[in-house]
């Protein structure tokens, strides 16, 4: 076993060259294990009377992924209303009221009266 301990001393040349050697190692070990499982796997499809290619040829497809539905820009809503003071203010008649519609409303104008005809 190597001693780890040793490597905080070790020179920066020697470093690199002990990883170089490392990482040599490590490629031919992954090599030499891809060989031993391609032979076992060989083995096992043998011993059904198919070799590699066949079982290749024949397996089944990885799943495809499913398609996320992307929604569409919600189109904004037509104003219904209008103030009547200045035409540029409007409002669709969803969500808070606008300052000039509560205003108009409190002073005695029907809401009807605001309403954009169409």
């Amino acid at each position: 076993m190597f001693d780890k301990s040793g490597l905080k001393a070790m020179p920066r040349k020697e470093l690199e060259k002990l990883l170089a050697d490392v990482k040599k190692a490590l490629a031919s070990a992954k090599a030499r294990d891809q060989r031993e499982a391609k032979k076992a796997a060989a083995k096992a499809a043998a011993e059904f009377g198919f070799s590699l290619n066949d079982i290749a040829e024949t397996a089944a497809p990885l799943p495809k992924k499913k398609k996320t539905k992307t929604k569409a820009a919600k189109k904004p809503s037509k104003p219904v209303f209008a103030n009547p003071e200045d035409a540029t203010q409007t409002w669709t008649g969803k969500g808070r009221q606008p300052n000039w519609y509560r205003e108009q409303v409190a002073t005695g104008t029907d809401p009807e009266t605001m309403r954009i005809k169409n």
